[in-house]
């Protein structure tokens, strides 16, 4: 996790520091990494947190959607922890990097 902020109010963290958080299970296996946090535009609250996993060396990993409520930080691990087992979030939509990349450029989703 970065460190690349400080708040007085230790409530609050900004997504820069969520950003390559560790996410780990019930059992505190490592299972993948917060990649970026999506988040609602009109309530703005975070809805998921896409997930980094697999891979090595930072290829062949793929990104997945984990509910942002689904994910409680463990002060001791230093991380997330979730109920949802490492098979689960490759059950889910998955992301691609071309896709992520224009989403963010502005092009429309349906087209994606």
């Amino acid at each position: 996790m970065a460190t690349a902020t400080v708040h007085p109010n230790h409530q609050l963290i900004s997504s820069e520091d969520v950003e390559g958080t560790n996410v780990f299970d019930l059992q505190g296996k490592k299972i993948g990494e917060i990649d970026h946090l999506m988040i609602d535009k009109v309530s703005g609250r975070v809805t998921y947190a896409v997930m980094s996993f697999g891979g090595f060396l930072g290829l062949g990993h793929s990104h997945r959607p984990i509910p942002w409520a689904a994910l409680k930080y463990d002060t001791n691990l230093n991380g997330y922890v979730t109920g949802i087992t490492e098979d689960r979030p490759r059950d889910a939509p998955a992301f691609s990097h071309d896709r992520l990349v224009r989403s963010q450029l502005g092009a429309d989703p349906s087209a994606l």
